[in-house]
């Protein structure tokens, strides 16, 4: 793990801070597709008593979405004003994140392979990702929130208190993959699933606005060889380090 610049305590008198009531923080985990970081955030925010938010499934919602309304995917001025005519609510609840667009239901379909390419389409489009950064801004300003994606720290919320990006070897990251779509009886190939995730890769690393960096003062964690459990702990240490920043 490279602590890179975490955020560091800045020492001034703060009378207004009560430290029996420590700021509830905003946490942005950022990192390619596979790096755990939906596992993770959902497991931090349990243990914090903190809200959870999947914006990737934010996206995939909208890539169902537009397949049903056969919107071409290079279409991208179409596909914003898709984006900003729906009403959309997200929230996890017992354990699954889901999402409902003006009222209908599509967290059953947010991990199907063909959504998986859709959405690395729908991610393209700057007028999409205009519409969900915001709402995205919105759901974070409280505090209190574990919030994942690809540009979650450079682009939502680049004042976030914590700051990881959480990665993975790419062959590890398709694994878990294809052994996440064999246990949801989706019959792939391993070599199908790593030629995608380099796609993937290769599409969050080109695009012009929003694409996947680790911004410098971003916590660089590898989980390559690490259970769930140990990079639980090295976020929930980073959190409770800040805290105690906050209240100095």
């Amino acid at each position: 793990m490279d602590m890179g610049h975490s955020q560091p305590c800045k020492h001034q008198a703060m009378p207004t801070k009560d430290p029996a009531r420590p700021k509830k923080l905003r946490i942005a985990i950022d990192g390619p597709a596979g790096a755990g970081k939906s596992t993770v955030a959902r497991k931090v925010a349990d243990i914090l008593g903190y809200t959870y938010l999947d914006t990737g499934a934010m996206y995939r919602a909208l890539a169902v979405l537009a397949l049903d309304r056969k919107i071409s995917f290079d279409d991208h001025e179409a596909l914003g004003e898709m984006a900003a005519s729906v009403n959309m609510d997200a929230r996890e609840d017992d354990g699954v994140f889901r999402v409902w667009i003006d009222g209908q239901e599509f967290t059953h379909r947010l991990r199907t392979p063909e959504t998986d390419r859709a959405v690395k389409l729908i991610s393209m489009a700057q007028p999409v990702r205009r519409v969900l950064v915001e709402i995205q801004r919105e759901l974070a300003r409280r505090g209190g929130v574990v919030m994942e994606g690809r540009d979650i720290t450079s682009v939502v919320i680049p004042d976030a208190e914590v700051k990881v990006f959480l990665t993975a070897d790419v062959n590890e990251r398709a694994r878990r993959r294809w052994v996440d779509l064999k246990n949801r009886g989706i019959d792939m190939s391993f070599e199908e699933v790593l030629a995608e995730m380099q796609a993937r890769d290769a599409k969050d690393l080109e695009r012009e606005w929003g694409k996947l960096v680790k911004v410098e003062d971003a916590v660089l964690i590898d989980s390559t060889d690490m259970s769930i459990d140990e990079v639980c702990r090295i976020i929930v240490g980073l959190c409770e380090a800040r805290q105690r920043c906050s209240t100095v």
